[in-house]
């Protein structure tokens, strides 16, 4: 098995290729390391790939390009000639598609339309890609379940996102392309995005500056560790999508399909008020933050939920990683990258 990781300098995917070299699976990474946030981030994660490679003797191949580059990715392809695809690039973000629209349009729109064509053409047994937990929008009936109706979304992320399952089904249907689309929920955890709220809060604490708490705090989200994420992943690429035996016209089910197409929620299945996840990050930092308690931001949402059943049945997995234990394992790993000394809970 040889698999193609696009985003592989990105949060998700640099923890899925130190993954799958681990296990001795051949990854090429393809990545156009866009300072949407800190390059020398992702060029951290780029070396430590490099560094599994090497004490893993797996090759790893790395393509700095984007994705919206048709020719390029269609060489990628053909010279190394992956036979599945982990599509985990794309211009991340809620609030950020607000103030650059374009940027999601090229990214999620034009860059996956031209990764189907690309699995299509190269016979790829299988695409797995990061949908979002986003799509739910305007939904509030929770928790949200994948046979949920996902029309009326609350920012362009969200639509991008909707648009790139509908693509993928028109593909498995016409096709035959064996598609698995993921809507992850609130991912932390060590090499995080410094743009989420874990990273953010963190950097403003030990500054003694107060964090941004939205909708007054009054916000729930199914935080989801990094290792339950990647533990999914590895488990549902393995198990390509199939077609759905039961499938009823007359009563479609939007999860599953009459071709090798299907959806899952990835989460916790455990949601937490966003003041206790808070209350996790002071007791391992040793310090009470400051808050500004502020009101929601367009194209937000104040819950999310995730009914996670399906996928649980499908690979035999549920995540099982703390709040708390999460919470401490990016605080030990933040120490770590920034070199800062904690001691006696004082930063020294």
């Amino acid at each position: 098995m040889k698999v193609l990781v696009t985003g592989s300098a990105g949060f998700i995917g640099f923890h899925l290729t130190m993954k799958l070299l681990e296990m001795n699976v051949e990854v090429i990474g393809y990545d156009n390391l866009n300072s949407y946030y800190d390059i020398t981030l992702k060029r951290a994660r780029l070396k430590l790939i490099k560094e599994k490679s090497n004490a893993t003797k797996t090759k790893f191949n790395f393509i700095n390009a984007n994705l919206e580059d048709k020719i390029e990715l269609e060489n990628v392809f053909q010279i190394y000639k992956p036979t599945k695809v982990v599509n985990l690039a794309a211009q991340a973000g809620v609030r950020y598609s607000i103030e650059n629209p374009s940027a999601y349009i090229n990214s999620n729109i034009v860059g996956f339309s031209n990764i189907l064509e690309c699995c299509k053409v190269n016979n790829i047994e299988h695409l797995v890609y990061a949908s979002s937990s986003s799509v739910y929008g305007g939904n509030t009936n929770l928790p949200f379940s994948e046979k949920h109706t996902v029309d009326h979304p609350v920012s362009l992320y969200a639509a991008t996102k909707k648009s790139n399952e509908l693509m993928a089904h028109t593909y498995s249907h016409l096709f035959g392309l064996a598609s698995t689309g993921l809507r992850f929920f609130t991912v932390y955890g060590p090499w995080g995005r410094p743009d989420m709220a874990l990273f953010l809060f963190t950097n403003a604490i030990l500054a003694g500056k107060p964090i941004d708490v939205y909708n007054h705090g009054k916000m729930v989200r199914d935080f989801t560790y990094i290792d339950d994420i990647i533990e999914s992943l590895v488990r549902i690429i393995n198990k390509n999508a199939s077609i759905d035996d039961k499938f009823n016209t007359k009563e479609p089910n939007p999860s599953t399909s009459w071709c090798p197409y299907r959806i899952f929620n990835i989460g916790n299945s455990r949601p937490i008020p966003l003041m206790d996840y808070i209350s996790a990050l002071e007791d391992s930092l040793g310090r009470e933050a400051k808050k500004a308690f502020k009101p929601i931001q367009p194209g937000d949402v104040s819950i999310t939920a995730a009914d996670t059943s399906a996928l649980e049945k499908w690979i035999d997995f549920k995540p099982n990683t703390t709040i708390k234990e999460g919470v401490q394992n990016f605080v030990e790993w933040y120490f770590d990258y920034y070199d800062i000394l904690k001691v006696n809970n004082k930063i020294k």
